[in-house]
């Protein structure tokens, strides 16, 4: 086989892969189409940082890690969700939103929106201290909104081609149309206010046994393939890594001991998966 068909060979695979890894193929699921007539415009900073699969990876991990830590957040995953059976399915539904709302041709987009906000409208219930919790709450949805928004950008910060001041304002002024949309409030629109809620949100923030749990199935999840193995492990590393100081303290988590090697491997494989997908 020439250079040039191990090359196609190659990308065919990684492609393959990847598809595999982010849509049920069982239920017929088949990956987003970008439309010219999607939410954001194709020269938005938002396409561009959701449209690297390695940092969407990293930062999707960091975001799940810091929303469990709020005991609402945590409370609607425990009672509400299957993570212990089904968390790829879990992590392919974020994916799937974030590609729809971000990619998606507008109805689709708007439609994903307003199921999201139905299933929201139904799920509540009370912590353990008794406190009642809702998960339509616009609080806690500004809470998971910024957490991802935040960690996407950081991550691709990191591990994609970074962006300027200004221009990270304005992703998260893109973005805030997402958020309002599913009734969140507040609702950052420049770095500094996200930096703010963060730093509102904390006294909110804790860790028990039921976020330890959480958290262990989401780190110990197994890998799709073989060939996703070497790829996952350093994508958690990396998502940890990427944590704040304080969160990965609250975890009881330490910084990869060979963080320059994680980071290397993962902005190796974030280059990978660029070539590939073209």
């Amino acid at each position: 086989m020439s250079p040039p068909d191990l090359a196609a060979a190659l990308r065919k695979r990684l492609i393959g892969v990847i598809r595999a890894t982010f849509n049920d193929q069982e239920k017929g699921e088949t990956p987003v189409q970008r439309s010219d007539d999607a939410l954001f415009p194709r020269d938005s900073v938002t396409w561009r940082v959701h449209g690297d699969v390695t940092t969407m990876m990293v930062g999707g991990v960091a975001s799940l890690l810091l929303q469990m830590l709020h005991p609402a957040v945590l409370a609607g995953v425990w009672d509400h969700s299957a993570f212990r059976k089904d968390m790829l399915g879990r992590l392919r539904r974020t994916a799937r939103f974030i590609a729809e709302t971000t990619y998606a041709e507008r109805s689709i987009a708007e439609a994903t929106i307003a199921r999201v906000r139905a299933v929201h409208e139904r799920v509540g219930g009370t912590l353990p201290d008794g406190t009642p919790y809702r998960a339509d709450d616009p609080e806690l949805l500004a809470w998971v909104h910024v957490t991802e928004m935040s960690s996407f950008l950081a991550a691709w910060q990191r591990y994609g081609v970074p962006i300027s001041r200004a221009q990270e304002d304005v992703y998260y002024a893109e973005t805030a149309r997402i958020a309002e949309a599913l009734g969140a409030d507040p609702v950052p629109r420049s770095r500094d206010e996200a930096a703010a809620l963060i730093a509102a949100m904390r006294p909110q923030l804790a860790v028990d046994d039921r976020t330890r749990e959480v958290a262990h199935f989401l780190l110990g999840h197994p890998p799709t393939s073989l060939a996703m193995a070497p790829a996952q492990a350093a994508i958690f590393g990396a998502a940890i890594d990427l944590l704040p100081d304080w969160a990965r303290t609250m975890h009881g988590l330490k910084r990869p001991p060979a963080t320059p090697l994680v980071r290397g491997s993962t902005l190796a494989i974030a280059k990978t998966f660029r070539w590939a997908f073209g």
